[in-house]
């Protein structure tokens, strides 16, 4: 067997080995050496994404209808950081929940999660993608409900609605994409999709159903109500990994890079993208968790990474510069972000001197820093490689773009500054100390980012240190400054009326809300018959009862379970309609 052979048949292992210790602990649920070694089940992936070459490809005919594993430079990026954040969390998880009584459990879905996330990263196949990103998405929520509360089933219910109707729009927009290319292979789907007839329906199906994931506006609202209930490692994993993989979803199946997608899905993903970073900033400054904070900063971040998707298709002559921009965003943000939740979990521990107060505030500090694209870090080199794509762009919409990039900072040092000040170390915040199991993962993690900018290249080494985006940087930077004094003061005036502010979850209450205003209405329409035909509509009255106002949040939810399967039902309809016609 070739080198190359014997490399390839690593690839089944990134997915096998979380999975099969998930396994071992459904079977073996005491054994704490299983529990121990559980976060290095992400080891293998880690090690293929730098010792393994590009371009590697395993077919597995007996798996499924034919698998394809395969790592190519997207997925070399992903694999890298994917597996990191996995490694990095689940040790944290180790000395956070090591008093917990249920975490088998959480490492149960945990395990099973990481060998979805993994796996879906390697997949060259849609079905065996399709498998895998159903194992992640579904896992995720036995790490959301985890504490059982109040709030974590509610989040839950929110997370599992949004994960079924996802669900269904990639089952319908990969099997058109597999009938117009007559293949399950990403590699065949993406020329022929091209040029497909039935394209317009495949890409709007694929940017909803991967936009659940990814959070893109409108459709985040589950990751608001997740963050705050969910442990500290799976926020991190949650934000940092498992939310990229709605972005590779994009990559694997869309025609990036061809000019025959139509200007307006750039147009649109642009407007989306621009309008969900200063939407989602405006919303999280007013919140009370950092976890909620941060929550609206991945909506907000995400945003920038469906501007650069948007550059993509408006300029397809561009799309590898585009795609290195989008590659080293994504990895930006999945470091800075998860060293951030970690972060929280640093500083509610319990602090025993001032030393250890400020050297932890200085670990919140740097990788805010660096999302709000502070000099010498990866956000100003993410802001000058947006900028100089978003220069392609003809007049006068490139200087409009990146005019809208340039005020973006404003938007992540207003959550930033939000963050830092809910997050800022206190002594005896909690009875639990932080552990070394705790501290490690979280300063290797803050290394990693402050060095990405360096091995990202040597080009984009010089560019970092250039002294145009040092001074573009610092500008930049102050003004965001500037602006988040006057949204402090403005924030300030605003809780000292006690105006109402905007919740956690935003457009989801908001559905609730609405919700229960018609079954009221329902309600108070049936009572009225009652009185007029009270004879005849005493059955009618009985079945209603329970809907009376002020109703309860469980039977609404329920509601909305039916009228959303309805829903998805109408949808499977129509698709199996387009198919036929």
């Amino acid at each position: 067997m070739t080198g190359a052979g014997m490399q390839a048949w690593i690839l089944p292992l990134i997915p096998a080995v979380p999975l099969v210790m998930a396994c071992g602990l459904l079977i073996w649920p005491r054994q704490r050496f299983l529990i121990a070694f559980a976060p290095w089940a992400a080891l293998s992936g880690l090690i293929c994404s730098v010792a393994v070459t590009p371009s590697l490809a395993l077919d597995l005919p007996w798996l499924l209808l034919g698998a394809r594993l395969g790592i190519d430079q997207t997925a070399q990026v992903f694999l890298a950081f994917t597996s990191l954040l996995w490694l990095t969390a689940g040790v944290f998880a180790t000395g956070s929940l090591k008093d917990d009584e249920n975490k088998t459990r959480f490492f149960i879905f945990f395990l099973l999660a990481m060998a979805g996330n993994l796996g879906l990263v390697v997949a060259q196949d849609m079905l065996s993608f399709y498998v895998f990103f159903a194992l992640m998405s579904f896992s995720s929520y036995g790490l959301i409900v985890h504490s059982r509360t109040a709030e974590a089933q509610r989040a839950g219910r929110v997370y599992i609605i949004m994960v079924v109707a996802g669900e269904l729009l990639l089952f319908a927009a990969l099997v058109m994409a597999a009938q117009a290319a007559g293949s399950v292979l990403f590699a065949d789907v993406r020329p022929t999709l091209a040029n497909a007839p039935t394209q317009n329906w495949i890409v709007v199906l694929a940017l909803t159903g991967f936009g659940i994931k990814l959070g893109v506006l409108g459709l985040h609202v589950w990751l608001p109500l997740a963050h705050p209930v969910a442990p500290t490692p799976a926020s991190a994993v949650l934000s940092g990994a498992m939310i990229k993989a709605g972005l590779l979803g994009w990559l694997k199946l869309l025609p990036l890079g061809a000019d025959t997608m139509p200007i307006e899905w750039s147009v649109l993903l642009m407007g989306v993208g621009v309008l969900a970073v200063f939407y989602a900033a405006v919303v999280g400054v007013t919140q009370q968790n950092p976890k909620t904070v941060l929550a609206y900063s991945s909506v907000s971040q995400m945003g920038l990474v469906t501007v650069a998707v948007g550059l993509g298709i408006a300029l397809p002559q561009r799309w590898p510069e585009i795609l290195a921009t989008i590659l080293f965003l994504a990895l930006h943000h999945a470091l800075a972000k998860s060293a951030l939740f970690l972060g929280v979990g640093v500083a509610r521990s319990h602090l025993t001197t001032k030393w250890h107060r400020w050297c932890v505030a200085l670990g919140l500090v740097l990788p805010a820093l660096a999302l709000a694209g502070a000099p010498f870090t990866g956000g100003s080199l993410v802001k000058e490689l947006l900028g100089a794509e978003a220069g392609f762009l003809l007049a006068p919409w490139s200087n409009t773009l990146k005019l809208l990039l340039s005020w973006s900072v404003v938007a992540t040092v207003l959550l930033m500054a939000r963050f830092l000040y809910l997050t800022w170390p206190r002594a005896a915040a909690a009875d639990t100390p932080a552990t070394y199991s705790m501290s490690i993962p979280w300063a290797v993690l803050i290394a990693t980012l402050l060095l990405a900018p360096f091995y990202a290249g040597p080009d984009s080494a010089d560019l970092v240190w250039s002294l145009s985006t040092v001074l573009s940087s610092l500008s930049t930077l102050a003004l965001a400054i500037a602006g988040t004094v006057v949204g402090a003061w403005i924030f300030a005036k605003i809780s000292r009326h006690r105006l109402p502010l905007p919740p956690a979850g935003d457009l989801v209450v908001v559905a609730e809300w609405a919700t229960c205003f018609v079954l009221k209405a329902v309600d108070h329409a049936v009572r009225h018959l009652d009185r007029r035909q009270r004879r005849g509509a005493t059955q009618i009255k009985a079945g209603w009862a329970r809907l009376r106002w002020p109703l309860a949040f469980d039977y609404a939810m329920d509601l909305a379970w039916s009228t959303a399967s309805l829903l998805f039902l109408l949808m499977g309809l129509v698709f199996i309609l387009a198919i036929a016609i």
